[in-house]
């Protein structure tokens, strides 16, 4: 594993923990002026958040949350991330939804852009090897991790106070669209080279083709020749049974995964066969995989808690583990269809999103899901730039980290000019 995103990692994390850390520093202070008790889990009036549904009508409000829905689902579901850092901001300045609801209506929309992305991706040949275009073995490696990191997350979106999910935003947002963006400008000028050795070698290449580039896709490697749950009232026991009951299965699915590539990777060393088992061109060492699961139940912890989508960790991560960016979005598309659905239904018993304007929303971006992978592979065809969609993932996360930011620090302002209670919330009462 490279060390710069090692470093990356170690960024977020100390980052998070900084953080959260503060508030019991900030809630001491709280308490000290107002002389009040000091139970961090307690929740006077003025912590709760109060839900705004908006009525599901015809005007100028859902005309721009339909066009920038459209856009936004398009954008993010191409560069892998899902678009919440857009979604959000649109729903609550523009409909008029309060945050946390409209963080669980932008999981239903990054559920129905992942749909469609993924139906239309199973289409998509690979653009170097006769394999499909989603890795399913990092697929099922991330999947267990960032499902179980998503329930985390739902949960801690309930319990965080609206400012500490703000400077979580901001942190991990500037973040991964800095690392992505760099990683974009260094995949263009390889991609510089190699046209322009292509363009001296025109007229020489062999009728193997080895130096063509894919009739529809950039890569960027050498080609290989490899081949009753309504009834689950928050904090009752059946609501705690099945959160209880997504860690076991995550830990023997992650695994048994984990133990197929660790195996088949030992292996290939054994034989000294250097060809990679999956597209990432690590090392599959216990070390790199506990790494990844890590990655993993980060990712899915703040796609839970922000409401974001957990391809905002796991694009950039694929990227910087070795993945083509086609594969890579793919990849990262098709494990959020999953990990979204899940944050879908764990919102929904948490009541937290009106169903008409739900169901509309992701209609939109399941048409958005599908014609934004089509316009932009097209693209990609004409100018032979892979490195566009790691632009466009760049470019997602870094509008995410501006709307989302100066909306979060107005909001956190205003609350502690109001001095609204800055401490954890409970998580039964707050629902």
């Amino acid at each position: 594993m490279a060390a710069t995103t090692k470093g990356f990692v170690l960024y977020l994390l100390s980052g998070f923990s900084i953080a959260i850390l503060s508030v019991l520093f900030i809630n001491k202070n709280n308490y000290d002026i107002m002389n009040r008790s000091s139970n961090l889990l307690r929740s006077p009036v003025s912590s709760h958040t109060d839900r705004v549904w908006p009525e599901l009508e015809l005007n100028w409000r859902l005309v721009m949350a339909t066009v920038i829905g459209f856009l936004g689902s398009a954008c993010g579901t191409v560069g892998g991330v899902g678009g919440g850092g857009i979604f959000v901001p649109m729903l609550t300045l523009i409909v008029g939804f309060d945050t946390k609801s409209a963080a669980a209506i932008s999981k239903c929309m990054i559920m129905g852009a992942s749909a469609s992305s993924v139906w239309y991706n199973l289409r998509v040949p690979h653009p170097a090897k006769e394999v499909p275009i989603i890795d399913y073995d990092l697929a099922l490696l991330f999947q267990p991790t960032l499902m179980l990191g998503i329930t985390v997350g739902v949960a801690l979106s309930v319990v965080f106070p609206y400012w500490l999910i703000t400077v979580l935003i901001i942190i991990l947002f500037i973040g991964t669209s800095s690392r992505s963006f760099y990683r974009a400008i260094e995949m263009w000028k390889e991609e510089t080279l190699l046209k322009n050795e292509l363009t001296k070698a025109q007229g020489t290449v062999n009728s193997g083709g080895e130096l063509l580039i894919d009739t529809e896709y950039e890569p960027l490697i050498p080609k290989e020749e490899k081949s009753e749950l309504n009834d689950a009232v928050p904090c009752s026991t059946l609501y705690w049974a099945l959160f209880c009951l997504q860690f076991p299965v995550s830990v023997l699915v992650f695994g048994y995964e984990a133990i197929k590539l660790y195996r088949d990777y030992k292996k290939r060393m054994s034989t000294g066969d250097t060809e990679t088992i999956c597209e990432a061109s690590i090392q599959w060492s216990p070390l790199n995989i506990a790494f990844c699961a890590l990655c993993g139940i980060l990712g899915g912890t703040v796609g839970g808690l922000l409401g974001s989508g957990g391809g905002f960790i796991l694009g950039p991560l694929l990227l910087e583990i070795g993945v083509i960016p086609q594969v890579a979005s793919a990849t990262a598309t098709f494990v959020m269809l999953f990990s979204s659905s899940l944050s879908v239904v764990e919102f929904y018993l948490l009541k937290r999103f009106p169903i008409p304007y739900a169901l509309y929303l992701m209609g939109v971006s399941i048409l958005a899901g599908f014609w934004g992978q089509y316009f932009v592979r097209k693209l990609i065809a004409i100018l032979r730039r892979a490195s566009l969609i790691v632009f466009i993932l760049s470019g997602v996360i870094f509008a995410s980290a501006l709307t989302m930011g100066v909306i979060g620090i107005e909001k956190s302002i205003g609350m502690i000019q109001k001095h609204e209670f800055m401490g954890f919330l409970d998580f039964c009462s707050s629902q």
